[in-house]
């Protein structure tokens, strides 16, 4: 989760939602972005996507069932439903999210019963730091 809120700080200075995304694998780290939506002018280019991508790039695969993906905040449906269809192994979550999270806090898509695939979920790891990350920015652009 380190490495995925260094990403986040990063998109921060880049003028994105600092949300900050890694894939491992085996202990391995397979793929690393942030938020890309402003930079890219692409609406799908969340952290968690971006890094979907590349890790199915680097893996030769498009499912991802041997890796974890830590994200710094809980995943949008969108994102879930990548996660889902990628068939990640395991979620690692930070910040909640009240207004669009699906992992529990709006829906539950990553854990859904009537979806084939339910990946293992362990939500606010980090949370704390996760959510100061976004609070700074936020404060920022409000000029608080």
């Amino acid at each position: 989760m380190r490495e995925a809120l260094a990403a986040a700080r990063e998109a921060a200075l880049a003028g994105e939602v600092p949300v900050g995304a890694v894939v491992v694998r085996d202990d391995v780290l397979v793929s690393r972005s942030g938020n890309r939506m402003v930079r890219d002018r692409d609406s799908t280019a969340h952290a968690e996507m971006v890094a979907l991508r590349e890790a199915a790039r680097v893996v030769g695969d498009a499912r991802l069932a041997e890796c974890t993906l830590y994200v710094t905040l809980e995943p949008c449906a969108m994102c879930a439903g990548a996660m889902v269809l990628s068939r990640v192994g395991r979620v690692a979550f930070g910040a909640w999210d009240s207004k669009a999270g699906m992992a529990g806090s709006v829906a539950d898509l990553l854990r859904h019963p009537r979806l084939n695939h339910r990946p293992e979920v362990a939500a606010g790891v980090l949370a704390e730091e996760c959510g100061e990350v976004l609070k700074a920015f936020f404060a920022e652009r409000r000029g608080a």
